[in-house]
């Protein structure tokens, strides 16, 4: 009597056609990460790369109920221009006091001590952000 088989020999006929779809779900899937990681640098260089000015609160001493002192690290480009804003909060978190500072020095780090005149006594000092050129001029 003679057996019946049931799958054919290995690597007699080529691949199966699960086998061709395996093969082309990893390349499609290989090429669509690839694309991902790419655009995730991208987005990553550019918003790096775009940061044309930069500041870092160091300290802040609150001198009197008018005024409060910050003293600021800016980072940017040498020749470039802009402004960041800082604010003073009073103990319920409520605005007391902003100011807006502008740096125009040829410098690619600036450190400067800001005076932020307050309304009443602020309990915190806090960096809202930097703008690269198009700020304010005072």
């Amino acid at each position: 009597m003679t057996t019946v088989r049931e799958a054919l020999p290995e690597g007699r006929y080529g691949r199966t056609e699960d086998q061709r779809a395996d093969r082309k779900l990893k390349i499609v899937g290989s090429v669509l990460g690839v694309a991902l990681l790419g655009v995730i640098g991208w987005i990553g260089f550019d918003y790096v790369g775009g940061q044309g000015i930069s500041a870092e609160m160091i300290k802040f001493k609150v001198v009197s109920d008018a005024r409060a002192d910050v003293h600021l690290e800016v980072r940017k480009d040498r020749d470039g221009h802009g402004y960041c804003v800082v604010r003073a909060l009073s103990e319920d978190g409520s605005e007391v006091g902003r100011k807006e500072v502008r740096f125009d020095r040829a410098a690619d780090r600036i450190d400067e001590v800001v005076t932020v005149v307050t309304r009443s006594r602020a309990t915190a000092v806090e960096p809202m952000g930097c703008t690269a050129d198009g700020g304010p001029t005072g």
